[in-house]
């Protein structure tokens, strides 16, 4: 682990000042800064669309488990059921697209990095 923190040092000593700073805020994220990340930039009102989606078919998913229980007929537990397996395959796949974009977003951070170190590199080898 020393040998990253070493690394860092040595490529912020090739870095100017403004540089240095833009290398500081591509480190890495916490859990709560990518899920924050979600909602900022291009397509962040799509997120908060898709979360309040996501938690208007949290409510179908409980009203469905409540009539699920509540029914005593064969063709509306299997409607019920049915409901229910179709809002969580939904809820599913709103958080997958959510994850996707964490990682993406990571991805295009470290990119950033390598970009920065790259002509870093490469003004020191011009000098």
């Amino acid at each position: 682990m020393s040998t990253l923190h070493d690394i860092d040092n040595l490529i912020k000593e090739t870095l100017t000042e403004e540089e240095a700073k833009f290398y500081d805020e591509l480190d890495e994220q916490g859990l709560i800064g990518s899920i924050k990340s979600i909602f900022s930039g291009k397509l962040g009102w799509l997120a908060v669309i898709m979360n309040i989606i996501n938690l208007g078919v949290f409510g179908f998913l409980m009203y469905s488990f409540i009539q699920f229980f509540n029914v005593t007929e064969t063709n509306e537990l299997i409607k019920w059921g049915l409901a229910i397996g179709i809002s969580i395959s939904f809820m599913s796949m709103i958080k997958l697209y959510a994850w996707m974009q964490m990682d993406k977003r990571a991805i295009l951070r470290e990119m950033k990095r390598l970009e920065l170190q790259v002509s870093s590199l490469s003004s020191k080898i011009s000098e």
